[in-house]
Formats: C-alpha cells, structure tokens, sequence
C-alpha cells in the first residue's frame, strides 16, 4: 500500500495513468494529459474501453489497444494539437475500435 500512496505522490499535476494492452497480452502502464480526455479521437477509445470493460471500474482506466497503436494515437494527437493532418489517426482510431469490439 506504501508503494502505491509514494506512486500516487510521483503523478504530476494534469496529467492521469492508464493501462494499455490487449485481453491476452501484456498491460503497461502511460502517463497522459488529462487534454487527452477531452480529445475527439481519444473519446473514441474511451467509449470502446468503456463497452469493453464496463463504465464501473475501479483502479487504473484500462485502454484496450495494443501498445504500439496506442503509442501511434498519441503522436497523432499532438499532431493535430500542432494543426497538422489528422486523416491517419481517423483511420488509426478506427483500427483501435476494432480491437477493443
């Protein structure tokens, strides 16, 4: 329980852990801005999580994607965060939607 209270103190101020990874494989554990949640294309997963997983959860919010994809997601947001071209992570997103159905 200590060692979860000091990890809880390490978290910076706006910003939110998740857990990424596929039903039969590994999790590992991101750090993300909390602007994440409120991002179009993040929504999305979020909604695929919450059908996957059920929106009562306890703990860590769990996002099923492979994390090679989800690491490719958050490039994407921050392109379009710089205004650059957003078709790919429409079609990444997709791709994502269809793991976690």
């Amino acid at each position: 329980m200590h060692k979860l209270k000091e990890r809880k103190m390490k978290l910076e101020k706006g910003r939110v852990p998740v857990q990424v990874g596929l039903e039969n494989g590994p999790f590992q554990r991101f750090v993300i801005p909390i602007s994440y949640l409120k991002n179009p294309y993040f929504q999305r997963l979020l909604d695929r999580a919450g059908e996957f997983y059920g929106y009562q959860t306890s703990g860590l919010l769990m996002i099923p994607s492979s994390v090679e994809d989800f690491l490719h997601l958050e490039r994407c947001i921050e392109k379009v965060a710089n205004k650059q071209k957003r078709h790919h992570c429409h079609q990444l997103v997709s791709a994502l939607s269809y793991y976690a159905g």
